[in-house]
């Protein structure tokens, strides 16, 4: 009786030597970012990238999830708030309106190609541009800001943003 019960024993013991391994506080959780709701490769390495700022947006007067990375040209947006802008449509790509000054270049990420539903500014025009379809290349001139969460058909289609700073 023993001996058939030394094998039980062996295997419950490996059992809660895997379960703890697992479960245990060496193992966090993995906790979504700004950057995982897109299907793109980060932009930065994870060690430098930016906290995201929640913001509340609406388009049209109906409201959307939005959020601004921690970059100096996204905080002197926030600066600004509250913020309404009428948007027109340039190059079938992007909606873009023109905030009341230029905003800061400083300390300006790396350029990075503009993807569906980021919030960017435009440098050498000073205007922000909402994009409902990926941009052309990288270029040092646009800066990413935040991202949008609305289907690109609402973001082509906007013609009013308003932007305050969540509460």
């Amino acid at each position: 009786m023993l001996r058939a019960s030394l094998p039980l024993a062996a295997a419950t013991a490996l059992v809660l030597a895997v379960t703890a391994c697992g479960s245990g506080p060496s193992a966090p959780s993995p906790v979504p970012s700004a950057s995982s709701r897109r299907p793109s490769a980060p932009r930065e390495a994870p060690s430098e990238r930016p906290t995201a700022m929640d913001i509340r947006v609406t388009l049209d007067g109906r409201p959307v999830a939005a959020t601004l990375n921690d970059s100096p040209a996204a905080r002197d947006l926030a600066s600004l708030l509250p913020l309404t802008l009428d948007l027109e449509d340039f190059h079938g790509t992007e909606r873009i309106g023109y905030p009341p000054r230029r905003l800061t270049t400083d300390e300006a990420p790396e350029p990075a190609a503009a993807q569906a539903g980021d919030i960017a500014y435009f440098a050498p025009w000073g205007n922000l541009a909402l994009f409902y379809e990926d941009g052309p290349s990288a270029s040092a001139d646009l800066l990413i800001l935040g991202h949008i969460d609305a289907d690109p058909g609402r973001l082509a289609g906007a013609e009013r943003i308003t932007i305050v700073a969540a509460s």
